[in-house]
């Protein structure tokens, strides 16, 4: 079985010659270009292993192909645009409201509206436990999957952390590996960026800059956050040599931890699995790729326009496979919640379920359940100490049987024997 191979997906503003293009990470091949539409800054998403999705710049659709490059579809009110897990549940933001809908009907499914301007960047956990949103509001909010999915209608979706620690608008965040014990980092245009605990919605750490902050990831383990500034830096943080308190100081710039970036904004950042190499985007219309070790450039790509997507991925077995075809076509996107206008319970075809809505207080709770699992315990463990004793009985009702079946054969015996008169 060969190994995994990582590929680079870039797009830039202008698409002349293509919308998305697919490079091999360390030979720099072209692997597939995409044409159709202009993909807006962070609007590309993987669906499933099968799909990419593109939301559009300056318009109000989703470009969809088929990873064997077959445009598929154009749909939706999009802006930022994530999947969940394999893909079942797109999050996109139109403006500054949260549309997350169901892949397998395409009904929207809720309608989020805690954010007061424009939501600039959203991601999902690794596990799609929680999508995390940061806006110009300069305000991140952390979202529980299942509470949004689970919720009352009748009543207003409640994030579960809000994080307002930042003074100027959110431009980017990542999420870290753990699920609902994932750490969440956040670069903002107020110079900072600052770390925080999702199963908590505690502030780790704060690290302060000269510039402001436009982009950020981190590497696979977590020890170094790596950041793009306005001005084209970009900034290395050892997470495992910052002194043990919240707030770090103006962060050195040094050669051991600057990247000799030309000054243009840098737009997107990614780092490979193995953390060895980083993947920039900048205004300038160049993807570089860059050792993390000695902070040498190893190869420029220069697009048409300004890099709005570069991202490092694992590619999907259907993105090398020429015969490769989905299991499910996509379903065009409702605009508007199921049944609310445009008669979409009547086009839909389906079912809407809201899991746990309409079970509460039928389900026995876990206490209940345990103490039903204590009882049968408990009988099952007075069985087993009668069981000796059911065992003797037993033993004894045999040995008198055997008395029993052994008089009646000798009672027999003697009347068949005995001498006729």
């Amino acid at each position: 079985m060969a190994a995994p191979m990582e590929v680079a997906v870039c797009t830039d503003s202008a698409a002349q010659l293509w919308s998305c293009v697919v490079w091999e990470l360390h030979s720099g091949a072209n692997l597939l270009t995409y044409r159709g539409g202009q993909a807006g800054p962070r609007g590309l998403a993987l669906l499933n292993g099968e799909y990419l999705l593109a939301a559009q710049l300056g318009k109000n659709y989703i470009c969809a192909w088929e990873l064997q490059r077959k445009l598929v579809a154009g749909t939706g009110v999009i802006g930022r645009l994530r999947t969940a897990g394999r893909g079942l549940y797109p999050l996109v933001r139109p403006r500054a409201a949260l549309y997350l809908s169901q892949v397998s009907t395409g009904n929207l499914l809720v309608i989020l509206s805690r954010h007061y301007q424009d939501v600039s960047c959203l991601k999902f956990t690794g596990d799609s436990s929680h999508f995390i949103s940061g806006g110009k509001d300069c305000l991140v909010l952390a979202w529980s999957l299942c509470s949004v999915l689970q919720a009352d209608p009748s009543r207003i979706l409640a994030p579960r952390h809000v994080w307002s620690r930042h003074t100027l608008p959110i431009t980017d965040l990542h999420c870290g590996f753990g699920g609902p014990l994932a750490r969440v980092a956040t670069a903002s245009l107020d110079q900072t960026i600052k770390l925080w605990a999702i199963s908590s919605g505690d502030l780790l750490l704060s690290v302060l800059f000269d510039v402001g902050i436009t982009s950020l990831t981190m590497d696979l383990a977590e020890h170094h956050v790596f950041c793009g500034g306005s001005d084209g830096s970009i900034f290395q943080v050892d997470l495992c040599s910052t002194p043990g308190r919240v707030s770090v100081g103006l962060a050195p710039c040094t050669e051991s931890n600057t990247f000799p970036h030309p000054r243009n904004q840098v737009t997107c950042l990614s780092v490979s699995m193995d953390g060895s190499v980083l993947l920039s985007g900048s205004h300038d219309e160049t993807v570089r790729l860059w050792d993390v070790t000695s902070k040498q450039c190893l190869r420029t790509i220069t697009l048409k326009g300004p890099v709005t997507n570069a991202a490092i991925v694992l590619a999907p077995p259907s993105m090398l496979s020429p015969d490769f075809r989905p299991s499910l076509p996509l379903p065009h996107f409702n605009k508007h919640l199921l049944g609310a206008e445009h008669g979409d319970e009547a086009q839909g075809g389906g079912l809407r379920m809201r899991l746990g809505l309409h079970l509460q207080g039928t389900e026995p709770t876990y206490q209940e359940q345990l103490e039903q699992l204590q009882a049968v315990l408990m009988s099952t463990m007075e069985k087993d100490q009668l069981l000796p004793v059911r065992v003797s009985e037993l033993e004894e009702e045999v040995r008198n049987l055997r008395k029993i079946n052994r008089d009646l054969f000798d009672f027999s015996t003697r009347i068949i024997t005995r001498p006729a008169k």
